[in-house]
């Protein structure tokens, strides 16, 4: 089943929608940290997000922007705004819905279900696939997968972009700055470790498919992935 991510500074009516979600058999998190809602976004990766308006530091709308630089999955703001511009604005800032409060359980039920069948079951487009391979690595972009023989890895977006762009410009070197543009789009305001950790987070999923040491750190100029998986054979 899909994970749902609920965004609500109200304990008691995450809980009870964290409840009557998990009967469904939807895998659910609830955030607790409304200052680093992207970071808990990316790292379970959710099917789905319930996200209300009224947030502490930043409101719905930003965040539900932050999210739409990075993914498309559905995003449904769940908020006792009930007037016409709050869902005008839910909506332009990348919104598939708005449900007010109070709400019914089986009204929530139903436009999530049909959200996701939307996204990702029966009536999501059907589009071409887009693949990078490299000397048998296979990286598979709107699955945000790699394999190589029967192994397979799962990647998080900014992984797959960062690997996508070593692979497509291997063995050659590539700029910090060329992977920070994008990964990023204010490099500005990336700390100088974010892209440190970002590599090796993807060396260590390279070693999930028996590849070690592939990413080189060139100092003073970038990193480059080289396929020295084919002599380890």
């Amino acid at each position: 089943m899909a994970k749902i991510m609920i965004v609500e500074d109200d304990p008691k009516i995450a809980k009870l929608l964290q409840g009557h979600l998990e009967k469904y058999g939807y895998l659910v998190t609830i955030t607790e940290d409304f200052d680093h809602i992207l970071d808990l976004f990316t790292k379970i990766d959710p099917g789905l997000v319930l996200l209300d308006v009224n947030l502490p530091s930043y409101d719905g709308y930003y965040w539900c922007r932050q999210i739409r630089k990075i993914s498309t999955c559905p995003i449904l703001f769940i908020s006792a705004r009930s007037g016409e511009m709050d869902q005008v604005m839910a909506l332009e800032n990348g919104a598939d819905d708005f449900i007010t409060k109070p709400f019914h359980y089986e009204v929530v039920m139903a436009k999530i279900r049909s959200q996701l069948r939307r996204a990702y079951g029966e009536y999501a487009p059907k589009i071409e696939e887009r693949t990078v391979e490299l000397k048998g690595l296979t990286l598979y972009m709107e699955r945000m997968e790699a394999e190589k023989g029967d192994n397979i890895i799962s990647l998080t977006k900014k992984e797959a972009i960062l690997l996508e762009t070593l692979m497509k410009q291997s063995p050659r070197v590539v700029s910090r700055e060329t992977i920070l543009e994008k990964l990023w789009d204010d490099q500005s305001f990336v700390d100088e470790n974010t892209l440190n950790v970002n590599v090796t987070r993807v060396r260590k999923k390279l070693q999930g498919l028996g590849i070690d040491d592939a990413i080189e750190t060139v100092r003073g100029a970038g990193y480059r992935l080289v396929s020295n998986w084919l002599e380890a054979r």
